[in-house]
């Protein structure tokens, strides 16, 4: 389904709250690694955002995603703070694991070894 514009626009402002916030209470680096939101999903009614974390160099990333999620109130209180004057209501932050560049090494590895076999 595609996304409204303000999904988009609500998407954009969240995204760009929350690199901001990472950063500053030090979440960005985390158990010897790097974490990069790499997207922002919001849903039709505006009522839920999922949040897509990319993991570069943690070895436990389920573990570090539920401290992320642990630190979750903080996170929203920041982010409301931030935006409520561009946002009636706050959205319900919920934080997914992104996985796309480890099935993208994934069919890397695949493809490699194809083309060995060849």
């Amino acid at each position: 389904m595609l996304e409204g514009k303000r999904q988009k626009q609500v998407a954009g402002l969240l995204n760009k709250e929350l690199s901001d916030i990472f950063q500053r209470l030090g979440i960005s680096m985390m158990d010897g690694g790097m974490i990069s939101i790499s997207s922002v999903k919001i849903t039709p009614d505006l009522y839920e955002a999922r949040i897509y974390l990319s993991f570069f160099k943690i070895d436990d990333a389920v573990g570090t995603l539920k401290k992320i999620q642990e630190r979750s109130w903080e996170i929203k209180k920041e982010l409301t703070a931030r935006v409520r004057h561009q946002l009636r209501s706050m959205p319900l932050l919920t934080f997914y694991i992104d996985d796309t560049l480890d099935y993208v090494e994934k069919m890397e590895k695949i493809f490699k070894e194809i083309k060995k076999d060849d």
